[in-house]
């Protein structure tokens, strides 16, 4: 092989990767917002998003590690029957096992006793840290960003 067919292959290896890597990435990012509306009622999933000593910030507060991620997550449980949610308009920035990722985030959620036509629904962005991990990409820190609201803003227990 030539040093021209050398230099070719590894600059194919390195694209290859970064497409990869960013491909994970924004699966990643679905996958996160999946959970929150499939396997909302367990906590059995935050391996495979988030890292153990994930920090979530959200406009009603913060959330560390596992434990506070287990208590957010029992709070929206309590607070809304089902929720969806939408990620898109992914910007990924890689810095080799490290990658800095904003995104918009819209999501709908129906309080518990409600109709469906009775909603609290959010739009906003995110800025998040994804690391490398043995077990692939994970969120370690994820900070969102409200743009606007609609309904019913009260997210107090009925």
């Amino acid at each position: 092989m030539s040093h021209d067919d050398t230099t070719a292959l590894a600059a194919l290896t390195t694209q290859v990767r970064l497409l990869s890597d960013r491909a994970a990435i924004a699966e990643l990012c679905d996958r996160y917002v999946r959970h929150l509306d499939k396997d909302r009622h367990n906590d059995d999933w935050f391996d495979a998003v988030f890292t153990d000593d994930v920090h979530l910030t959200f406009p009603m507060g913060e959330y560390k590690g596992v434990e506070g991620l287990a208590d957010f997550q029992r709070m929206a449980r309590t607070t809304f029957e089902r929720t969806h949610h939408i990620g898109s308009n992914y910007t990924i920035e890689l810095d080799g096992d490290r990658a800095g990722v904003r995104a918009h985030l819209t999501a709908v959620h129906v309080k518990r006793g409600e109709e469906p036509t009775a909603h609290f629904d959010i739009g906003g962005h995110y800025e998040a840290e994804a690391v490398r991990t043995p077990a692939g990409w994970r969120i370690r820190r994820f900070v969102f960003d409200l743009v606007w609201s609609a309904g019913d803003p009260d997210l107090r227990h009925s």
